[in-house]
């Protein structure tokens, strides 16, 4: 009788696992399937330095079944970890099999927990994403945090651009067992290894990022600017070789910052350039042939235009200059002169052909693509405006991939942040992507010659590095508040490169509303020459 209800349970159990409920066998039944981590890729930088490395950390855990004292329990390990008694013993529930106590733990609170000799607790081993210059680069690296399911993924720049290539392929275990769930050893298993993200080299050089993040802290301090951005880059591949904002973040305690602090403006943010557009164009006038170097131009006042008056940035006029001299002094009538000699549709079609209005493809998260106004709703005043940068809203990294291509022999690069893919014993290095070509490189060579003059008698005289030759251009663009500009506030830039007959870097500086002065010249242009002055002896440049 006892062998036949016996015999009775079995068949129903089997007609239960077979029939009624099959998705048990892969499941929660005899098959058990374990997920197997991959380990996210390293991050080093172009000369091997460790910008984001992966440690260990630990999840406790118990098994209520095996604690032999619970209150001396929760007490040592509230001790250790320095949390509250309350919350361990409330996560202690003494009728669950498996119990989660405390995660992200160090490598050093496990060993003090350890050496405790509690029984009923346990470890399991994960990796948390650690970077070891902490907010050096932090808006180049972004984060890895969690999604709404606990898993880990990338946010913002390398970390959410390059997520699918860092997070690698995870593995996983299917073993067989009982009905009870315990492990059958003669059962069938099989094991599929995970597979390790790729480990990434960047374009940019932690040294070169140091230099340029220190001078733009004490720059913001010393100018009492709000924000503010500085890039650097390689014109001729676009490498970017620093890129730093303030305010930034840590991303070893991103959880300590609001969302504010994770955008990264050089890429996502949109801003008038102001006169730093006026070489552009100069060099779109050239190259077209509606100008020439040497054409002369009478500056007597204002322009008049559609109800609007447009004047020189200290209403101070010379009569006859060069076109050169047109950007020496900044002066915006004579670049409505230059603007009326391209033509309307020339300058929508030379700005297309820079990029703005599209996306440069730089490999970081979160960039806008800026707005251009299609050809047919530009008034007579914006075609004068945007001559000289206002009026016009592009984005820092469209900046300063357009203006490297003027002195770079006319070629528009796609900037990139990753030198190098490595995937095991195997490597994938970035190559330098050319878009288009936007100017001639005779029209290069002209443009190059014209912005050395610029730094060298332009109205105001810097600090520059004696016996080099730098060329470049500042900018200053009122801010537009409720649909007016108000001129107390102002983005104040610069973008200069260096040496000007084979630049070996470009950088631009944006600040954003300096409060003690208004203007690039005063406050933009002296924090570029005190970075340059630091990368031309780093790069170990000669004097020419």
């Amino acid at each position: 009788m006892g062998f036949c209800l016996l015999f009775a349970i079995i068949v129903a159990k089997l007609f239960y696992l077979q029939i009624i409920n099959p998705q048990f066998r892969s499941n929660s039944g005899y098959l058990n399937y374990s997920k197997l981590q991959a380990g996210r890729g390293k991050v080093l930088d172009r000369n091997g330095n460790p910008l984001v490395l992966n440690k260990p950390t630990y999840r406790l855990y118990a098994e209520p079944k095996n604690v032999k004292n619970k209150s001396e329990l929760v007490e040592d390990i509230s001790r250790v970890l320095e949390l509250d008694e309350a919350s361990i013993e409330a996560r202690l529930d003494m009728t669950k099999d498996w119990v989660s106590l405390a995660q992200d733990l160090s490598q050093e609170q496990r060993n003090k927990i350890v050496k405790l000799g509690l029984k009923g607790v346990g470890f399991e081993e994960g990796m948390r994403r650690s970077y070891p210059e902490a907010s050096l680069a932090a808006h180049v690296l972004g984060f890895v945090g969690k999604t709404e399911k606990g898993d880990n993924t990338g946010y913002f720049g390398i970390e959410g651009f390059y997520d699918k290539d860092l997070i690698g392929l995870p593995g996983f275990v299917t073993s067989e067992r009982d009905l009870f769930g315990r492990l059958i050893l003669l059962g069938n298993q099989e094991k599929i290894e995970s597979e390790d993200g790729r480990d990434l080299t960047l374009t940019i050089d932690s040294s070169v990022q140091r230099i340029v993040k220190e001078r733009l802290v004490k720059a913001l301090e010393t100018y009492k600017a709000k924000q503010g951005c500085v890039a650097v880059a390689d014109p001729m591949n676009m490498e970017i070789l620093a890129l730093a904002c303030q305010p930034d973040f840590d991303p070893n305690e991103y959880y300590k910052f609001t969302d504010e602090f994770f955008g990264n403006s050089f890429i996502s943010s949109l801003y008038e350039p102001g006169s730093t557009f006026k070489p552009l164009v100069v060099a779109a006038a050239l190259d077209a042939k509606k100008i020439k170097p040497t054409d002369m131009y009478n500056e007597q006042g204002p322009i008049h235009l559609g109800g609007f008056s447009i004047r020189t940035w200290n209403n101070k006029y010379e009569g006859k200059i060069s076109i050169t001299r047109i950007l020496e002094k900044s002066s915006n009538v004579g670049m409505v002169h230059i603007g009326s000699k391209l033509g309307e549709k020339n300058l929508v079609s030379a700005l297309q052909k820079y990029g703005f209005g599209q996306r440069t493809g730089i490999d970081l998260e979160g960039e806008t693509a800026g707005y251009l106004k299609p050809e047919g709703q530009w008034y007579p005043i914006d075609y004068a405006t945007a001559t000289f940068g206002q009026g016009i809203a592009v984005s820092p990294i469209q900046m300063l991939t357009a203006f490297s291509s003027i002195i770079n022999g006319g070629e528009l690069l796609t900037p990139h942040m990753v030198k190098e893919l490595v995937y095991g014993d195997r490597s994938k290095k970035v190559e330098k992507k050319v878009v288009r070509r936007t100017i001639s490189p005779e029209t290069s060579e002209i443009i190059k010659k014209m912005l050395v003059s610029t730094v060298e008698h332009g109205e105001y005289k810097w600090a520059k590095p004696k016996g080099y030759k730098i060329g470049g251009k500042t900018g200053t663009a009122q801010i537009a508040v409720q649909g007016k500009y108000d001129a107390s506030k102002t983005i104040a830039s610069f973008i200069g490169f260096a040496p000007a007959d084979k630049p070996k870097f470009i950088a631009l500086v944006v600040l954003k509303e300096p409060g003690t002065s208004i203007y690039g010249s005063e406050t933009a242009a002296p924090l570029f020459f005190e970075i340059a002055k630091e990368l031309l002896v780093y790069y170990n440049i000669a004097p020419q």
